[in-house]
């Protein structure tokens, strides 16, 4: 009997077994530890820890998203930032509406910058932000609908390569000026922050910050079992084709701006939902998310991991992250020469990553074997 592409999936991953492994035994050790070990205790999870590990998991989710273009169909994008932070916008918005009076004006109906800035009444984009699942369709819908004109206008007039790249960090420097503005309506330099609740409950409660963390790892997982699915399937294969040969892919007959574009889109939305559940975790979204930066160095970390492995670019997320966490603690002035310094190190040493060092070192001990 013929498997399904989604049983071969499982069966020709051990890599994606063991990561999905991982990511299920984080969601039940982690908020147990939290929540059911006393704070004196050695095995004690502090809820910062839990909200840095929440954080940790939505980039690993937008590492992903970016190796679903870059490692497997050779769009190398230097503005998914973008997506990331409007997804991350749209949660923020929600977030806002749902503080109400309890603000420092007590203004009802406007968040606290729009009282300091005398504006006088709701924009018409802020309307239906009050009700949660409008919020998450705009999560969704935005950065896919941005994704989809983008990438219709630039793959249809077959923009590539380095050009391709400048273009996309353009976009993201774009965005960035324009939310820096305070008559945008999105809190200007300052973004969106001091949130109250989600859902009703307490953003500083452990029981909620565990919940989080929680959402955040099944949608890390779901984000991996989606991309697996895609890059297996008969789609995935064409656009691997695409990525090693575009002008062969084309002359046999696919069109070749339309797998481009399908792939673009859903890892735009993968990025836009794990900037919303970055948000409430981190408890601000400002227009920084924007900055090429961190587009830039969402490139080092699918690097660091492997590029077209899924879970090694989400794997690079978090060891680079975490890096990036004790180094600009112990040492802020060499961080930025370190990250530079690593990107150069994997592309020259290591251009499979940390996976394919991984094989490659398996490989090695196989053949040793007598």
């Amino acid at each position: 009997m013929r498997q399904s592409i989604f049983l071969q999936f499982f069966q020709n991953d051990k890599g994606g077994k063991v990561f999905l492994a991982v990511l299920l035994a984080l969601i039940v050790v982690i908020p147990t530890f939290n929540l059911l070990v006393p704070a004196d205790s050695a095995f004690h999870v502090s809820t910062y820890t839990v909200t840095l590990l929440g954080k940790y998991l939505c980039y690993a989710m937008l590492a992903i998203a970016l190796d679903l273009v870059w490692g497997y169909c050779g769009i190398l994008s230097l503005g998914h930032g973008a997506f990331f932070a409007l997804g991350g916008y749209a949660m923020g918005m929600y977030l806002m509406r749902q503080i109400g009076d309890r603000g420092v004006y007590g203004n009802p109906n406007l968040p606290d910058f729009m009282v300091f800035l005398n504006w006088q009444e709701l924009p018409w984009f802020w309307y239906g932000f009050d009700m949660f699942w409008f919020a998450m369709l705009m999560v969704i819908l935005v950065p896919g609908i941005l994704a989809f004109v983008f990438g219709w206008l630039a793959f249809r007039s077959r923009v590539t390569g380095v050009y391709l790249s400048i273009m996309t960090q353009a976009l993201t420097f774009a965005l960035m000026l324009a939310f820096f503005r305070n008559e945008m309506g999105f809190g200007g330099n300052n973004g969106l922050t001091d949130f109250k609740d989600i859902l009703g409950f307490d953003l500083q409660s452990d029981t909620t910050r565990s919940a989080l963390f929680i959402v955040t790892a099944a949608f890390v997982m779901l984000a991996y079992i989606v991309g697996r699915y895609v890059v297996t399937s008969k789609l995935g294969r064409v656009v691997v084709a695409v990525r090693d040969a575009e002008d062969r892919a084309r002359f046999i007959g696919y069109k070749v701006e339309s797998f481009k574009l399908w792939v673009f889109v859903l890892s735009a939305v993968l990025a836009g939902i794990a900037g919303a559940l970055f948000v409430p975790q981190v408890g601000i979204i400002n227009p920084g998310e924007f900055s090429p930066l961190n587009s830039i160095e969402l490139v080092v970390w699918v690097a660091v991991g492997g590029r077209a492995t899924l879970y090694g670019a989400a794997m690079g997320a978090v060891l680079v992250n975490y890096a990036k966490t004790y180094f600009t603690a112990a040492l802020p002035e060499i961080w930025l020469f370190a990250l530079g310094g690593l990107f150069i190190v994997v592309t020259i040493f290591l251009p499979k990553g940390l996976v394919g060092l991984w094989n490659q070192l398996r490989k090695s001990k196989t053949k040793a074997e007598p």
